[in-house]
């Protein structure tokens, strides 16, 4: 978020191999996955170094260590996008194929939902999945 309120949005997914290096360094050789890891945890470090990545294609001679963004509580969020919630409901569903339950994907997804920067994505990856009886109903009225 601006200072003026507007809303800035960046995905790791349009970084280059060459940013995604350099990103890397700046973080102290952190390998990417690391990286995600620590975006997905709201590391104010990892959300500031893919801002300055960004930052860099029109200040090429921006460091990192001079990048800051005051009130980062406030206006850094990172969130994940489709490609990333299809890897996760993957990866649970292939472990409640080999258990024969539902009970991680049903545990991951709250979480899922509150990163997701759609929240539409997690039951759509879920029904193409073949789990659509995991997603979220809404809930009837009493009347």
């Amino acid at each position: 978020m601006q200072e003026d309120g507007s809303i800035e949005r960046v995905s790791t997914e349009d970084l280059s191999a060459i940013e995604a290096a350099d990103i890397e360094r700046a973080m102290g050789d952190t390998p990417w996955r690391r990286i995600e890891d620590l975006l997905r945890a709201q590391d104010p470090t990892s959300m500031r170094v893919v801002l300055w990545a960004f930052r860099r294609r029109s200040e090429p001679d921006l460091e990192f260590g001079a990048f800051d963004v005051p009130g980062w509580r406030r206006r850094l969020t990172a969130r994940i996008e489709r490609v990333e919630i299809d890897d996760v409901l993957n990866s649970l569903v292939a472990e409640a194929i080999a258990t024969n339950e539902d009970a991680a994907i049903d545990a991951m997804l709250p979480h899922l939902r509150k990163l997701a920067h759609d929240q539409a994505d997690v039951d759509a990856a879920l029904d193409g999945l073949g789990k659509g009886h995991l997603i979220r109903k809404p809930k009837e009225s009493a009347a």
